[in-house]
């Protein structure tokens, strides 16, 4: 069968990362694709001539339109403006709204069978809009969101207790950003729930920092936004889906009544694997979580809208 091939558009910071990381992986071919002429050739051609000090075989192809791209087996969608300080996620949404428009149409053009993965903010109104325009089953469209806010969340929780990494599991639910849902009763620690080692205000500042993650990292660059983590982030997805690995990740996906919301994106713990989303994980909540998770959801929904009047506007 070869090797899998993977598109990634948009060969800025997340986009050029997330090629050398998959490149590095040494199971898929990567395309990197972006409108500014010379820069995803450029960086593609970097990627592979690392090969052979680091030891993989991978191509990464830079290209400006998407011929090169036909065929892939899954298409990440990193494409948009980043956000600059002040900047609300919301401000983003005119333009990044047109700019995955035209990616999605494009891609489905090339690849009509392709697995999508949306990485560009907003993200739950950009994975959705992605789904309406592909016309993709929800199977085939997964946004990128919980896998980043919980490595953040997991990371803020090591470093507090100076334990590993490794060690810490839980995850996050509802929409990207200032709306996302920590759960602090299912994270542990070796198994050990977390309300047993940290008391209820630190775990809730842990959360709050988690929470604006993106923003701090924003306001300490200046000129830009994360990407080493976002790109590993989705390196664990396309993990799990090409290597039909079956975890259980937090992603946004298309709700049809779990969890008492339906018609939009939101994130929710998933099984990928190789058909993409093949399940999610319906939870039971408290009355407390299960409002906060209704309120992220009413905050995307408002997002939704705000998109489609952008579009239509």
């Amino acid at each position: 069968m070869g090797r899998y091939k993977v598109t990634v558009v948009g060969a800025g910071m997340v986009g050029g990362t997330l090629a050398q990381r998959l490149a590095e992986r040494d199971y898929a071919d990567v395309v990197l694709v972006d409108i500014v002429e010379g820069m995803p050739q450029g960086k593609a051609l970097d990627i592979t001539e690392a090969g052979p000090v680091y030891g993989y075989d991978s191509m990464v192809t830079g290209s400006n339109g998407y011929e090169e791209t036909a065929g892939s087996d899954l298409v990440v969608i990193t494409s948009g403006v980043a956000r600059k300080p002040n900047m609300s996620r919301d401000d983003l949404l005119k333009i990044n709204a047109e700019i995955v428009r035209e990616v999605t149409e494009r891609v489905k053009a090339a690849s009509p069978e392709t697995i999508l993965i949306v990485v560009s903010n907003p993200l739950d109104a950009m994975v959705t809009l992605a789904h309406r325009v592909s016309g993709f089953s929800k199977q085939r469209v997964i946004g990128m969101a919980g896998v980043l806010d919980t490595a953040r969340y997991r990371t803020f929780i090591a470093m507090e207790l100076g334990v590993s990494v490794e060690d810490v599991h839980g995850f996050v639910l509802g929409g990207h950003g200032d709306t996302m849902v920590p759960l602090p009763r299912y994270t542990t620690v070796a198994g050990i729930p977390i309300n047993q080692l940290l008391p209820a205000d630190r775990i809730e500042a842990i959360a709050d920092r988690a929470r604006n993650g993106g923003a701090e990292i924003v306001n300490l660059l200046k000129t830009g936004s994360a990407y080493y983590a976002p790109s590993a982030s989705v390196v664990d997805m396309v993990d799990s889906i090409l290597l039909d690995k079956k975890r259980v990740l937090p992603c946004a996906a298309l709700l049809e009544g779990e969890y008492g919301i339906d018609g939009i994106f939101v994130g929710v713990p998933c099984v990928l694997g190789a058909a993409g989303l093949e399940k999610v994980l319906e939870i039971e909540l408290n009355d407390l979580e299960r409002g906060a998770l209704h309120r992220s959801a009413d905050a995307v929904r408002e997002l939704w809208e705000a998109t489609q009047a952008a579009q239509i506007g």
